[in-house]
């Protein structure tokens, strides 16, 4: 990839109204993703604004400069009821730029001054440089961070995701972040057919999650929207042109068939089962001492 132009933009508004999810609002301090992993849901929210999804995802990435001070302004209104904040829906909020503009820091001071509650989703060890922030969040409010790792095979995980730091420095990220009483845990996603849907690849992540002292796994399967298709499928022609038949018959429709989720999500609660990692009984995982040998390739 080349390099990426950042587009500095201001908001008028930065909390997002969302339906027909876990959480009722959402909060992206970037659109676009210097990550560039081909299965990116959100590559189609470049489109809705005349942009490209496939080649300008990676290299047209907007700045929303302004952001933390429109979301002060959105959490004083009277009737701000304190909800639950996901923050990094569509983009991770903890990508490179992150580094220099330190916008979801300062998202995150914001809902801790205005007790509100807030969720994490991101593929970056750059999310430890936030952990005074997010413990203080965590007594005020509550915090969950969701730390996205599809696989421990290092070099698929490279393919998949070109600039995301390996699966083993993400395991140390929630051993840090569960260490420092965080809730922590690890989202087992996108499973891909073919790829990363293998019983044994499922259980290696499951197994390495309890070992670094996640409290919960989340997983969801592939699924192919509009450009986020193109771009995967840009994808298994370059590095996976055998799987072509197989996802084409597949993917005949945005999502894989149900028989295949069913069988995906039964071996997934199975393995969240065996190691501990459901929800409702993970509210005091064990964390290690010292940082699990990582024996997965």
């Amino acid at each position: 990839m080349g390099r990426p132009s950042y587009i500095e933009v201001h908001a008028k508004s930065v909390l997002n109204r969302v339906q027909g999810m876990p959480f009722r609002w959402s909060i992206n301090p970037y659109r676009g993703c210097r990550h560039g992993c081909p299965f990116c849901y959100a590559r189609r929210t470049h489109w809705f604004l005349d942009e490209d999804g496939i080649d300008g995802w990676t290299s047209r990435i907007f700045v929303k400069v302004n952001a933390p001070e429109v979301l002060r302004a959105e959490l004083s209104r009277p009737g701000w009821a304190r909800e639950e904040v996901a923050v990094g829906t569509a983009t991770d909020p903890y990508q490179p730029i992150e580094g220099t503009y330190r916008l979801t820091r300062r998202i995150l001071v914001a809902l801790h001054d205005y007790r509100t509650p807030a969720s994490i989703v991101t593929r970056s060890p750059l999310v430890q440089r936030d952990v005074d922030v997010l413990s203080a969040l965590a007594s005020r409010a509550g915090v969950t961070v969701c730390v996205s790792i599809a696989t421990l095979d290092a070099s698929l995980a490279r393919r998949l995701e070109p600039t995301v730091a390996p699966p083993a420095s993400r395991l140390r990220t929630v051993w840090t972040l569960a260490r420092h009483g965080i809730r922590t845990g690890i989202l087992l996603a996108p499973i891909l057919p073919g790829l990363t849907d293998a019983p044994s690849n499922l259980e290696s992540v499951a197994a390495a999650a309890r070992d670094h002292g996640a409290c919960f796994l989340w997983s969801t399967v592939l699924h192919l929207g509009p450009v986020t298709r193109e771009a995967f499928f840009r994808f298994l022609e370059d590095y996976h042109p055998d799987l072509l038949p197989a996802y084409r018959d597949l993917y005949a429709s945005k999502y894989a068939p149900p028989p295949y989720r069913a069988a995906v999500a039964r071996t997934v609660e199975r393995l969240k089962a065996t190691y501990g990692l459901q929800a409702d009984r993970a509210q005091d995982p064990q964390v290690p001492e010292q940082l699990p040998l990582l024996t997965a390739s």
